[in-house]
Order: C-alpha cells, then sequence, then structure tokens
C-alpha cells in the first residue's frame, strides 16, 4: 500500500502542478495575454526571443506568446464543452441500458459498440467532412464521437449496481424508477465517468489539434496549437521555435492530463498485493489464531 501512495504522489504532483497551471491560463488569459493574440505586425515578422516579445512572434508579427495563451484557451474550452457533452448522454444512454436491460439493452448496446468499433477520430472527420470545417462543427463531431465510450462505461456500472441488495429494497419499498435513477444509479455511474474524463481531456486535446492542423477544427485567425503547427511549417527552416513552441504546449497538456488520469485511477483502484505477500500474511494470521 505504502508502494501504491507513492506512486499516487510521484504521479499525482506533476499532474496537479500541469493541469492547475493550464486551467489558470485559461481563465485569466485575457489578462495574461501581453498583446492581442490576432494583431499583426508586418514590422515585426519572424521575430527572435526578445523583451517585447518574449517567443518571438510569427509570419505575420503576432506574438506567440499571446496566440500560445489564446491557443490553450481555445484548446480547453473545447476539451470541457466536449466532455460535457459526451458525458452527458453517455449517461443517460448507459443508465436507460443498463437499468432496464433486455431488448432496450441489446438495441442501445449494438449501436454503442457499432460507434466504439470505428476509431473516435475518423468519425469526426467524417462529421466535419459533411457538415464543414469550423470550430463548433469540430466540437459537435468530437462530442458525438466520445458519447459511445461513455455510454459503455455508464452501463456496465448501472448493470453491476442495479442487483445489488439496497437496490432491491428501495423497489420493495416503493421508491419510484425516477428516484432510484436519479438518486442511486446514475451517481455510481458519475464517479466511473469523471475518472476517465479527467484522463480522456488529454486525447481530446490530442484530437482538436490534429483536426485543426488538418484544417477541419479552429480556423485562421483564431488561435490554436494545431492551427499553429500548420501555419509555421513553410517557416520551419528560418523559425523552428513557431513549430517547437506550440507543440511542447500541446505536448505538456497532454502528459499532464494522462499523469492525473493515472493518479486517480490508481487511487480509486489500489494494485493487488504480490501473491507471495499474501500467502505469507496467511500464514502469519493463521500461526497467530493457533497460538
Amino acid at each position: 500500500m505504502e508502494r501504491v501512495t507513492k506512486m499516487i504522489r510521484i504521479l499525482g504532483l506533476p499532474a496537479v502542478i500541469i493541469v492547475s497551471a493550464f486551467l489558470v491560463i485559461a481563465i485569466f488569459g485575457a489578462v495574461l495575454r501581453p498583446y492581442d493574440p490576432n494583431a499583426q505586425s508586418l514590422m515585426n515578422i519572424n521575430e527572435s526571443f526578445a523583451w517585447a516579445h518574449p517567443l518571438g512572434t510569427d509570419h505575420l508579427g503576432r506574438d506567440t506568446l499571446s496566440r500560445l495563451i489564446a491557443g490553450a484557451q481555445t484548446t480547453l474550452i473545447g476539451v470541457t464543452i466536449i466532455l460535457i457533452m459526451a458525458g452527458c448522454l453517455g449517461l443517460v444512454i448507459g443508465t436507460i441500458s443498463g437499468y432496464f436491460g433486455g431488448w432496450i439493452d441489446e438495441i442501445l448496446m449494438r449501436i454503442v459498440d457499432f460507434g466504439l468499433s470505428v476509431p473516435s477520430l475518423v468519425v469526426a472527420l467524417a462529421i466535419v467532412g459533411v457538415f464543414g470545417p469550423s470550430y463548433w462543427n469540430m466540437i459537435i463531431a468530437l462530442a458525438l464521437a466520445w458519447v459511445p465510450i461513455y455510454a459503455r462505461l455508464t452501463r456496465g456500472a448501472v448493470a453491476s449496481a442495479v442487483n445489488q441488495p439496497h437496490i432491491e429494497s428501495l423497489w420493495v419499498l416503493g421508491a419510484s424508477r425516477t428516484r432510484i435513477i436519479s438518486k442511486h444509479l446514475a451517481p455510481v455511474a458519475l464517479g466511473s465517468v469523471l475518472i476517465y474524463a479527467s484522463a480522456d481531456a488529454g486525447m481530446l486535446a490530442l484530437a482538436i489539434a490534429n483536426l485543426s492542423f488538418l484544417g477541419l477544427g479552429v480556423q485562421p485567425p483564431q488561435a490554436e496549437w494545431g492551427q499553429m503547427l500548420v501555419s509555421a511549417l513553410p517557416y520551419l527552416e528560418e523559425s523552428p521555435r513557431q513549430v517547437i513552441l506550440p507543440g511542447l504546449a500541446l505536448t505538456i497538456m497532454v502528459v499532464g492530463f494522462n499523469l492525473l488520469g493515472e493518479a486517480i485511477a490508481l487511487a480509486k483502484n489500489p494494485k493487488p498485493l504480490n501473491p507471495r505477500v499474501l500467502t505469507a500474511r496467511r500464514k502469519q494470521f493463521q500461526q497467530e489464531a493457533l497460538a
């Protein structure tokens, strides 16, 4: 158990620091940005590090630091909206499926399984391809693509809880279906959804960057890390930092959310003890009982 606690601390501390830093940037970005992220200055294009522009400027003279901060806001707002939409829809579908069972469960889960059989990013690409590239189309597409994941997760948690003795007791006492679902089953599933969402945030940040990089997400001049990467590629030799900085920011965010998810999952479900340790403790308890 001490080893598990140590691992939680090792993973959790940097995760909390990284995620908290990005949350502060997202919330107070308008104050932290030294310049308007879309303001152009053609007299200062591709400037290197300087006091006026700590991280330099891009090919249109826009301040790189301001655009990185604005990109963090764009990404985190998008991730939050996607997780809320996908989590809520998945929670509703999974709860209905796990609670009622039977043919309702069969139909809903076959649809969910079909959604899971296709990579989420492919589904999002197809939806954005049909409705056109834009920030909000990308958000809706990713939310719909992620719904099956949370529906399946919720269904498993609800199906396990619905046969518990306390739920059956509520039936006997005459509790309504609405009360049982809203007060006793949905909260059980919500915990699992939140844990999974904490790790899934990093994947969604990467998905947003991928779609924007392909020109199917955030459109210029709005700042977003994937869009910044593709805009800077023609200037890679002349100004490599324009590619390195947004790529580094995206990497740090993804790693931070992944570490946070691992720490939360480890805290909720600690790894079991080694079988040899369990056998030794069992023998020790038997000897103490016989003494």
